[in-house]
């Protein structure tokens, strides 16, 4: 029972990160654009990554809470009225999420017919929890004399965690002279997942008949499964008494990302097509795919109903051995009638699938004949306007986000970016990307809710992504 709650308190208090990647869309001077839209043009001809340091991305976001609700230096509220406050203004479809990205290798080239191929490997964590409101109500309150005959449902816990390698090799073709094309083909491969989506079941606190004194607790329908893979040979190796070396754990995490764990098959597809010399559209579906998961598998499954109507104190005789293990008896009668079961169930998941839509006008080529801009100079230019429209899949729908931004060439070796972004987290998310470009080598930087940064503890989301890679365009 322990591990069981130990497991799916870390699946429901799980930090996250949002996925959008609205600074790297498009930035066709980063072979990361790719990532997010495998069609873009990008515009070197050669591109390998230093391994471990190309792209590092790190987000997280809350859509309806942060610190500063919580830690507020207030002579006005207490504690305990800032929680009744966020309590109040919480839904249960607010969620925390997260992703983090660690791009391990990365390479790609262009061939004669302009055609560019890319590949590589990255390590990526992602998680979404749920805020369950009521469940959060229950705990907080308890069952008071507000919250009588009042139904608490479980369906409100719902969380996913997990994470994985994703090898992949893609190309951006031309298909004629305004379209062009993209596909990555991808191989995940798991390390752990840990998900806790198809819950039932209700917990409700009554007076009983024989007076306001009394009441009766029930569980009615009670179904709460967390699926797991791949996290009990981490536990087992988190056994002191298994004389576990740092060594052990590199070795299980190198056969999970090379193929030794739960696999999956996934694409991205793309295309941009460009209207004019100025105008362009584009669009892309990223993570289209899934995972089987047969391996290091472990199922926990609650199941029954239950009603309590109090504990009968037995007073025993003065020869007794004691008063019974009241609090035991009650533990056994629970665990008979609502048992945890350890289940090997094999399941698939579906990745998150990611969608993007582009609007793109680019003005002033004062750069095109100085080769900054490789093979196609007339459709290149040093300034981009442009919107850019975002949705993911979760567990409960598509959450969205939308996106202006600027883009600019300010010299040969230095390019700006900078976004306005409305999503779930804020409606004054302004971010920024700086991509310097030396003869080969290429370092660029980026943040989102830089106003945040004037109070961190205010912040519903923040996001760094940074990376040092070589890009290589050829004489001409």
């Amino acid at each position: 029972m322990k591990k069981f709650l130990s497991i799916l308190c870390l699946t429901v208090v799980m930090y996250s990160w949002s996925q959008n990647k609205q600074l790297l869309y498009e930035m066709d001077a980063l072979p990361q654009t790719l990532l997010s839209n495998p069609s873009t043009d990008v515009i070197f001809d050669k591109h390998f990554g230093v391994p471990f340091f190309s792209q590092l991305h790190i987000n997280f976001g809350s859509s309806a809470i942060n610190t500063f609700d919580f830690l507020e230096d207030s002579r006005v509220t207490t504690l305990n009225d800032r929680i009744r406050t966020v309590l109040d203004r919480i839904t249960t479809k607010d969620y925390v999420e997260g992703t983090g990205q660690l791009e391990v290798f990365t390479l790609g080239w262009r061939t004669k017919n302009e055609d560019y191929f890319s590949g590589g490997m990255y390590l990526e964590g992602d998680a979404i929890a749920y805020i369950p409101k009521n469940l959060a109500i229950l705990g907080y309150e308890g069952n008071t004399q507000r919250n009588l005959n009042r139904e608490f449902n479980f369906n409100e816990v719902v969380a996913q965690v997990e994470a994985l390698a994703v090898w992949h090799f893609g190309i951006s073709k031309q298909v004629s002279k305004k379209l062009r094309f993209g596909a990555r083909a991808k191989i995940y491969s798991s390390i752990s997942d840990i998900r806790s989506t198809s819950n039932s079941g209700t917990f409700t606190t009554q007076e009983t008949p024989n007076g306001p004194a009394f009441y009766r607790h029930s569980l009615r329908n009670l179904n709460i499964e967390v699926l797991t893979s791949g996290t009990t040979d981490f536990s087992a190796l988190s056994n002191e008494e298994t004389g576990t070396s740092p060594g052990d754990v590199s070795k299980l995490l190198l056969g999970r990302i090379f193929f030794g764990g739960n696999l999956g098959l996934g694409a991205d597809i793309g295309f941009t097509y460009r209207i004019n010399d100025q105008l362009s559209i584009s669009g892309s579906a990223i993570d289209l795919g899934f995972i089987s998961h047969s391996k290091n598998l472990e199922t926990y499954r609650v199941a029954g109903s239950y009603e309590l109507d109090g504990i009968t104190l037995d007073f025993p005789a003065e020869d007794a051995d004691g008063a019974p293990s009241y609090y035991q008896q009650l533990i056994d009668e629970i665990e008979n009638e609502v048992p945890l079961d350890t289940l090997r169930t094999k399941y698939t998941t579906l990745r998150p699938v990611k969608l993007n839509a582009g609007l793109r006008y680019g003005f002033n080529n004062g750069y095109q004949n100085c080769n900054c801009y490789a093979n196609t100079g007339d459709n290149r230019f040093d300034n981009n306007v442009g919107l850019q429209l975002y949705a993911i899949k979760r567990p409960l729908g598509f959450q969205g986000a939308a996106t202006v931004y600027f883009d600019k060439r300010m010299s040969t070796w230095l390019r700006s970016k900078v976004t306005y972004t409305v999503d779930a987290y804020s409606y004054s998310n302004v971010g920024a990307l700086v991509s310097m470009q030396g003869k080969t080598l290429n370092f660029y930087l980026a943040a989102d809710n830089l106003l945040s940064y004037r109070n961190l503890a205010k912040a519903n989301s923040l996001s760094l992504q940074l990376g040092i890679q070589f890009n290589i365009t050829d004489e001409k």
